[in-house]
């Protein structure tokens, strides 16, 4: 049986609510960040690189060996799927000599099918360099979202409904968790200790009912704007293994919650585009990290515990990249190209390596007018060293999926995994370097 979620301890924290809900930052909580200011002053400025706009793959490095998918089962999706952001694959390293690659098949609806959006997906363990089919499943899962995460220890998890399921080489599920609703998304921190889910919840009864006697509205759907209905969102941070809730709220939209092992990040807005990033620890107390400029709200994820990339708007139509330690030390940074769309992060499990992908679009595609198939140039993935920002890979893909999932770093970072066009193609890199030693901290506050 699954493991019901079960709550051995409950820290709920204001930050977090402020963020969930939209809320500028209080004067408390900015005078609470400036106090425990952590930027490294006194290292020099980092230069500004700048990425290539060029989409050519007359430049594509030849990779080491490649899989064929076509005998796999595995047949390109419809060109018509462009832009819906449908998880269609996905594509990861079981330790450095195996591959677990996942994919819809086409398949007829069942009359007896819970949801629409039922889908068939089959699995199969792949050993390197050969391509030999290790080991094969077939599942069933019930939307179009995300669907699988790679684990550190060569096992993976697997989400359905309300269940996530874990399963290993032999692909053999068991149940590990069970929740209240639906779940729907899953992160994790670098180590992996932690997870951060979003799920959605029944209303507890005594809200539906104070609901029906103080309006004559219903109780809202989720994603609902009215603020008087009650959330129909949950988050929670929990430790993996064994399973305990350490932080839990109710939101009303779902919301990226970037975590290491130690706390989580917010950010609170100041006056036009600056941000600050403020560190809050699990154990209590906060900290500032840096300021970003930002014509939007920037997004955070951690590679390691000591460093996350920051990706903020630039005044130029593109993303600003920037590494930066959690004692505010910018490591490197780059500006790219407008025409890059809809970045998505593939890391190496022990954080020396970014694979970043993005579409390459025409002029004229932005958030509010997304780009058709007919305005994608294609997908273009780009690998940096995590410590200097150094770009080690720059490929173009045949066949693009907005989705994600056609791209895996090994644990190492010195194989890279693509699905490119009818075959899984396997990169050779050189050993990467080594990531600076992180801050120090006393009591939440950095060292001196």
């Amino acid at each position: 049986m699954a493991k019901r979620l079960r709550a051995s301890r409950l820290w709920l924290c204001a930050g977090l609510w402020l963020a969930a809900a939209g809320a500028p930052p209080t004067p408390g909580a900015i005078a609470r960040a400036e106090s425990g200011r952590a930027r490294e002053s006194a290292d020099p400025p980092v230069k500004e690189r700048a990425l290539s706009d060029q989409f050519s793959s007359k430049l594509a490095p030849r990779p080491a060996y490649s899989i064929p998918v076509e005998p796999l089962g595995f047949g390109q999706p419809n060109a018509v799927y462009l832009g819906m952001r449908i998880a269609q694959v996905s594509l990861d390293f079981m330790g450095e000599d195996r591959l677990l690659f996942t994919f819809k098949v086409p398949s007829l609806l069942r009359r007896d099918a819970a949801s629409s959006e039922e889908r068939r997906i089959r699995a199969v363990v792949l050993g390197l360099p050969s391509g030999t089919v290790e080991a094969a499943a077939a599942w069933t899962v019930h939307d179009y979202n995300r669907y699988l995460w790679m684990l550190h220890n060569g096992h993976f998890l697997l989400r359905n409904e309300d269940n996530l399921l874990e399963g290993g080489t032999s692909l053999a599920l068991k149940p590990f968790l069970q929740f209240p609703g639906p779940l729907l998304w899953l992160e994790l921190d670098p180590t992996q200790q932690f997870m951060v889910t979003d799920s959605r919840e029944p209303v507890a009864e005594a809200h539906k009912a104070g609901a029906a006697a103080g309006s004559s509205k219903a109780a809202g759907s989720a994603g609902t704007t009215d603020a008087s209905a009650p959330p129909q969102y949950v988050l929670r941070v929990m430790h993996r293994n064994p399973s305990q809730i350490i932080l839990v709220s109710r939101i009303r939209s779902l919301i990226h919650l970037p975590i290491n092992s130690t706390g989580y990040v917010e950010e609170l807005r100041g006056s036009d585009s600056e941000w600050t990033l403020n560190f809050n620890n699990f154990t209590g107390g906060s900290r500032v990290i840096g300021e970003v400029q930002s014509a939007c709200a920037p997004g955070e994820n951690f590679v390691s515990t000591g460093e996350m990339l920051v990706t903020a708007c630039s005044d130029t139509g593109g993303d600003r990249l920037m590494a930066m330690t959690t004692g505010g030390r910018i490591l490197w940074e780059y500006l790219t190209p407008a025409a890059d769309i809809w970045p998505q992060l593939v890391l190496a499990a022990n954080g020396l390596r970014i694979a970043r992908e993005t579409l390459v679009t025409d002029s004229g595609t932005g958030p509010f007018n997304p780009p058709g198939s007919e305005s994608v140039r294609g997908q273009l993935v780009r690998v940096f060293d995590a410590a200097n920002g150094d770009l080690v890979l720059q490929l173009p893909i045949k066949s693009a999926l907005d989705g994600g999932g056609n791209v895996a770093i090994s644990p190492s970072g010195r194989r890279v995994a693509v699905l490119n066009g009818g075959a899984i193609e396997v990169y050779e890199l050189p050993a990467p370097p080594p990531l600076p030693a992180p801050p120090a901290f006393v009591n939440g506050q950095p060292a001196h």
